[in-house]
């Protein structure tokens, strides 16, 4: 017989667990015979002690086997996912999603919520009117049946165990963890029935692998799981020393997807769209990828695919065409001190800073206000004036919002001469 308690002290002694072990833990939790408490301290032995592979693949299948499997294999297109590895101000799945559905691929997306100081696609989304994120799964295979697309939250049918997990690791401070970053995400992208996986593995400060070192070794583990389930895997790492596009947030965030869409976006986060959908159309082996990204952005297709999707998901679709459907009532720009070049973004603290202004949760049950966010009016290497804004920064709880002032006044620094440019993409 086993017990929570024995298991955690094993692996709080650097022991390895056996696969049994493991599945006790986590079946155990799933069902609810293993408390908030005694999860808390395996997932804090496991952030502490690690895994090794063979205890890392066990985690990864006995999350798996806790739930349903989807199966795609009878559409006549090639079903792709991509995921990252979370940063600030990056809401490259919700462009990226759509274009490849207009480049003729198909793309079961689930997606997470909040981790930490990032954002999550999933809160986003449901800052848009009426935008149902919890279908059932034979919705959401018709939905990505009939547009290409879908987009909806983790469901407890699939990987029920890594639902629970996953929210208990945020409030937990043990999100951080190869195995179970390894684990939680290719479980799901697993169940999804999919042929191919684009990850984008962010490093820099505002990252959960602060050096390249730590994000290829998370790449080449979750290379290697997937290669145990047949997945076809493109790796790629991109920069995250400072947020990626001009907003952090939640509606702010899908505000700037939609001007990405129509082929407006930012440099830097079309870059790593780009990027990262030139390697989905080469795994499903689709000729020219840059040409056929561009022309789907060009011709309106992918933004069509993006309002497809949010009506047959319930959407209001006058709503993308409203950025003052959610409104801050509180606002303040964070000014330059004095002339220069921007030579550094905290970007971890800019993330923290809006989580506690409301778009990020700080306890499970927190609700989260869709009009928090941050705007960006510089980045690293412009030039700014004394006096000139740097960010802006915004949301609807007075006391929040007069709470969070020191995330931001103190996060960007300035320097006389300017400084050598961050990495965005790792080739």
């Amino acid at each position: 017989m086993f017990s929570a308690i024995s298991i955690t002290e094993k692996k709080q002694n650097g022991e390895s667990l056996s696969q049994p072990e493991i599945e006790f833990i986590v079946n155990g939790y799933t069902a609810g015979n293993i408390s908030d408490d005694d999860m808390s301290f395996w997932l804090k032995a496991i952030y502490k002690q690690g895994m090794n592979y063979e205890e890392t693949v066990d985690y990864t299948c006995s999350i798996l086997k806790s739930g349903a499997q989807l199966d795609f294999s009878h559409l006549p297109g090639y079903v792709v996912d991509k995921h990252s590895t979370g940063g600030v101000g990056d809401k490259v799945s919700l462009i990226l999603g759509p274009l490849l559905a207009a480049c003729d691929c198909y793309v079961p997306m689930l997606s997470g919520r909040g981790l930490g100081h990032t954002q999550g696609t999933i809160d986003k989304l449901e800052t848009i009117p009426a935008y149902r994120s919890s279908l059932s799964l034979p919705k959401f295979q018709r939905i990505v049946e009939n547009e290409g697309i879908s987009m909806m939250a983790h469901t407890k049918d699939i990987c029920p165990a890594d639902h629970k997990i996953y929210a208990l690791r945020d409030v937990t401070n043990t999100v951080a963890s190869l195995p179970l970053i390894c684990g939680s995400i290719m479980s799901k992208k697993i169940a999804e029935g999919i042929q191919g996986l684009v990850l984008d593995i962010k490093v820099g400060n505002g990252a959960f692998m602060e050096t390249l070192s730590d994000a290829k070794e998370l790449g080449k583990l979750m290379q290697d799981v997937g290669k145990v389930y047949g997945l076809s895997l493109s790796t790629c790492y991109t920069g995250m020393d400072q947020p990626l596009g001009n907003t952090a947030g939640l509606w702010c965030e899908v505000m700037e997807s939609i001007e990405c869409l129509k082929g407006n976006g930012q440099d830097d986060v079309m870059s790593v769209v780009y990027h990262l959908g030139e390697e989905a159309l080469k795994l499903a082996g689709i000729n020219n990828p840059e040409e056929r990204l561009r022309k789907a952005l060009s011709d309106g297709s992918a933004m069509d695919k993006f309002r497809q999707m949010v009506k047959a998901h319930g959407g209001s679709l006058k709503s993308l065409d409203n950025p003052k459907t959610h409104k801050p009532l509180f606002r303040q720009e964070v000014r330059a001190e004095t002339d220069g070049y921007i030579s550094f973004m905290d970007t971890l603290n800019l993330g923290t800073g809006v989580v506690h202004l409301g778009g990020g949760r700080l306890q499970k049950k927190d609700v989260l206000d869709p009009t928090a966010g941050v705007v960006f009016h510089k980045k690293i290497g412009d030039f700014v004036n004394a006096g000139e804004p740097l960010l802006e920064y915004f949301c609807s709880d007075k006391d929040k919002f007069n709470r969070c002032k020191l995330y931001f006044n103190k996060a960007i620094q300035i320097q006389s001469q300017l400084t050598d440019s961050t990495e965005l993409i790792y080739r």
